[in-house]
Order: C-alpha cells, then sequence, then structure tokens
C-alpha cells in the first residue's frame, strides 16, 4: 500500500480537495465520484461526504493508498 504524507496548511481540508491535492484523483469531479461510490474511509470508517472536514492527525484511506495528514 503506497502512504502519501499530506501537510495542512489550515485547521481542515475537505476529504475531496485532499484526494486531489495529492494526485490520488485527477480532478475535483473524480475526487466526489470516489467517495460517493463508499469506497474512501476515513479513520478506518467509510465517509460518504465529499466535502467532510479532514484535520491533522486523520487517516484518508482507498485502495491502495493511504494518506496520513498532519500539522
Amino acid at each position: 500500500m503506497q502512504t502519501i504524507d499530506f501537510q495542512l496548511r489550515g485547521e481542515f481540508i475537505a476529504l475531496n480537495d485532499l484526494l486531489k491535492l495529492t494526485g490520488v484523483s485527477d480532478s475535483g469531479g473524480a475526487a466526489k465520484a470516489l467517495v460517493a461510490d463508499g469506497v474512501v474511509s476515513v479513520d478506518g470508517q467509510v465517509e460518504l461526504r465529499k466535502t467532510a472536514k479532514i484535520r491533522a492527525g486523520q487517516v484518508v484511506a482507498l485502495t491502495g493508498v493511504r494518506i496520513r495528514v498532519f500539522a
């Protein structure tokens, strides 16, 4: 599994923006589709909210990729 470390520059980032900025999805629309399909989890729980606030310390995962968010 590939692990990506993402440094947060504010208090939070929207889930779909995180997927786009880390290169996991090609576009914001593709990121929203991944979330809507139920293949993205946050801290081990499936997340269906496209704009869920992701904060430092959380881990976002989907098939073959894990994103660790830190401040």
